[in-house]
């Protein structure tokens, strides 16, 4: 069951390893990969997250807005990046029981209609790990077409 606390673990600086594969919708292109530094900040009595990740050597800098509806007992996950300005659909769901965060949207990539899929696992104090999947079938087949490895860097202090 999610609660408001579920991405306090993200508060504060990471050092981001990232992949992503060269066209989002087809699982046999390569990969690249490149990394990323990002600081997380929790509002609203952890009821909200924000976070500001920089891609160095990719040019771009994105943001994720999380605001967690207490009623529904479930996290709504905007992106954006200053490419475009503009928030994407939300994904949506929750945390289980076994600490594995999904979230589930709907969106569109190169004038496709996809179903988009956020998994973060593998929590701890010191890791993370996200990964973003599109379905192009009805959920019935997913592409991971993003995964970022989180760690906290030496230089980090709560």
């Amino acid at each position: 069951m999610s609660t408001t606390h579920d991405f306090d673990f993200l508060h504060g600086e990471w050092a981001v390893a990232n992949r992503r594969r060269a066209d989002f919708l087809d699982e046999a292109s390569t990969w690249e990969k490149f990394p990323a530094v990002s600081r997380a900040s929790r509002h609203f009595g952890g009821r909200a997250n924000f976070d500001e990740i920089k891609f160095p050597t990719m040019g771009f800098s994105g943001l994720t807005l999380r605001l967690y509806d207490a009623e529904r007992e479930e996290w709504s996950l905007y992106w954006s990046n200053d490419r475009v300005g503009v928030l994407f659909p939300p994904v949506v769901g929750r945390f289980g029981t076994d600490g594995r965060g999904e979230f589930y949207g709907d969106d569109t990539h190169d004038g496709k209609d996809v179903r988009v899929r956020f998994v973060w696992s593998g929590i701890s104090e010191s890791a993370a790990r996200w990964e973003q999947a599109f379905s192009v079938d009805g959920e019935r087949t997913w592409v991971t077409n993003w995964v970022m490895e989180l760690s906290r860097p030496a230089s980090w202090a709560a």
